[in-house]
């Protein structure tokens, strides 16, 4: 199989395509009688991936050049307007295929998780701030890795030692870490579980002796940084090696995947626009492995 743009949104249509089908309490509802639609949700999906990976975060551009660059791919392609409104209607479905891209690969079974989270900005001004429909959701935080303040989400994201992520969650800036990790693996305990036992190494902001105590009753070992007045913790070395492979995810969300340049406005514009960049991201990975290449996570095939 070739790595390129057009076989990579090809594999992931039909995949797309069959978990949607496989999972129909997450298609919306449509009449029987009516306008059928002319773009399926599968194919939708894709052209979405595709907007992420060509780096285009304006909708009324990318279609425009869409139709040049993915025409051939597609029978048909909306309008701005009914790309935006359909495509805030399918945040369910973008993280279930997420997930499903995340199984359909043996990188998930490896018994080691990364947590951290990064700051997604979306507002720079007082005005947005008064005024935007994601006061409330969105807030004030502070980044302690490059000692600045930002008004937005967090996003949250565990990950495999290759960075494919297996759990995610966007919050409010001031929402507490590590109870936003005991929700990820409570909610998702089949990707928080391995046979011989699974270890997890987290950072700062998630460390806590509760937390480490319940993780611990079920069967994750914790790999953190030790506290000031704290003897040296084992798995140092671990966690010097692994903890960069996270920050390098991140900085692949934000650099070539350009999070911080989402454009959404409403919660579920911006919701929708981060997984699109996080479903991206897993796509590339997910193809990757198909095709057997040595980089997981190299995106340089798909980015033009």
């Amino acid at each position: 199989m070739h790595v390129d743009l057009d076989t990579l949104a090809t594999a992931l249509y039909v995949k797309v395509d069959d978990e949607l089908k496989a999972a129909p309490q997450l298609n919306p509802y449509r009449p029987k009688v009516g306008i059928a639609p002319k773009i399926t949700d599968a194919e939708l999906i894709t052209v979405a991936v595709l907007q992420a990976l060509l780096g285009h975060h304006n909708e009324i551009r990318w279609l425009r050049r869409a139709r040049k660059d993915i025409g051939h791919l597609l029978p048909y392609l909306p309008k701005q307007p009914g790309y935006n409104k359909r495509l805030r209607a399918l945040i369910a479905q973008i993280a279930h295929c997420i997930a499903a891209l995340a199984a359909d690969t043996d990188l998930w079974q490896h018994p080691i998780r990364i947590a951290d989270s990064t700051p997604v900005q979306c507002g720079t001004s007082r005005e947005t701030v008064k005024r935007s429909d994601l006061a409330g959701w969105a807030g004030y935080g502070y980044c302690a890795s490059h000692s600045r303040r930002f008004w937005g989400l967090r996003l949250h994201l565990v990950t495999t030692i290759h960075g494919l992520p297996v759990a995610f969650a966007l919050t409010n800036p001031r929402t507490d870490e590590r109870d936003v990790l005991i929700d990820l693996v409570s909610l998702q305990p089949a990707m928080f579980h391995h046979p011989d036992g699974l270890i997890l190494v987290v950072d700062k902001g998630y460390r806590d002796r509760a937390t480490e105590t319940w993780l611990n009753e079920t069967a994750i070992d914790v790999i953190r940084p030790a506290y000031r007045n704290e003897a040296a913790r084992p798995g140092r070395l671990l966690l010097r090696t692994v903890r960069q492979n996270i920050e390098s995810v991140n900085q692949t969300l934000k650099s070539q995947l350009d999070l911080e340049q989402h454009g959404g406005r409403t919660p579920a514009g911006a919701a929708v626009r981060i997984l699109q960049r996080v479903l991206a991201m897993t796509a590339a990975i997910w193809h990757n492995w198909h095709t057997g290449q040595p980089v997981m996570r190299s995106l340089i095939a798909y980015d033009h």
